[in-house]
């Protein structure tokens, strides 16, 4: 919601400054011009990346203007969803097999519907769990185990970016393209007199503006949320990976809970009152 407040407020000061110098609004709308500098944009990106990224990248450019759902509320419900299932895991560990086989059917998941959309974090905790049910690996072991795990969707994520970020830098060219063509049709104009000249080098120079502006201030900031949505997600599963680690070493849910509960970020920590009650409660909505 903010990125979405933040372009308005670009757009609105940008044509309020224009219009209090007696700019004409008029002059600015040139399709021709945002259909080359657009076009080549996308085309570029086609061209220097994969389907993959190119359809991860418009996910996560819509994501960026809805925002991760993940809040305090969201890791409290992750604490919860840890605890119930270190548990049941550590009264009998195949009795977790049918939900981490099957999350989408889990009675545990379905109580906890911010664990259970989040894609990365689902397939996360469920594909470690399903380890531990299978063997007996070493608390060591199994850390550098999901340790290769995050650092792939990591480096996932450091490609998605940097995708992004290569179309955003080459938007001021694409302007400066879009204005060669448009002083090129100027050059035919010659003859037509000072106002058709004059018309069609400001249809030119509005190629610029807009390459500049659509970088710096659309499509920069949108990198910039899209990257630390990201982060966002990634301590998100850092803390699934903390309460996993601890189950491993032995340690009861409750406990579980509380190494997960101080890996959170302050912005969304809940207290320990507030974990304590929600374990006490979980299972139980």
């Amino acid at each position: 919601m903010f990125t979405i407040i933040g372009a308005i407020f670009t757009t609105v000061c940008v044509i309020m400054g224009y219009v209090l110098h007696h700019g004409n609004l008029a002059v600015l709308w040139q399709p021709t011009e945002i259909l080359i500098i657009g076009g080549a944009a996308v085309g570029s990106m086609i061209m220097a990346t994969s389907p993959y990224i190119m359809k991860a990248a418009l996910a996560r450019s819509i994501q960026a203007m809805k925002g991760t759902g993940i809040n305090k509320a969201a890791y409290i419900e992750l604490l919860q969803c840890m605890f119930e299932l270190i548990k049941m895991a550590s009264a009998n560990p195949i009795s977790i097999e049918p939900h981490v086989e099957n999350p989408e059917g889990s009675e545990i998941f379905k109580r906890y519907p911010a664990v259970l959309h989040n894609h990365h974090a689902i397939d996360f905790i469920c594909d470690t769990l399903k380890v531990q049910i299978a063997s007996s690996l070493s608390p060591y072991d199994l850390e550098d185990l999901m340790n290769a795990d995050l650092e792939i969707v990591t480096e996932e994520e450091h490609t998605l970016v940097a995708s992004i970020n290569r179309v955003s830098d080459a938007l001021p060219g694409l302007g400066i393209v879009a204005a060669v063509l448009g002083i090129v049709i100027t050059m035919g104009k010659l003859t037509q007199g000072k106002e058709v000249i004059g018309a069609s080098v400001a249809a030119a120079l509005v190629g610029t503006f807009l390459g500049i502006l659509f970088s710096y201030g659309y499509l920069q900031p949108l990198v910039a949320k899209v990257e630390s949505n990201l982060k966002e997600e990634m301590r998100f599963m850092v803390t699934a990976k903390i309460c996993l680690l601890a189950f491993a070493k032995g340690v009861n849910a409750k406990v579980c809970a509380e190494f997960g509960r101080r890996s959170i970020p302050a912005e969304f920590r809940p207290s320990f009152k507030e974990v304590d009650e929600a374990t006490a409660n979980a299972g139980k909505k």
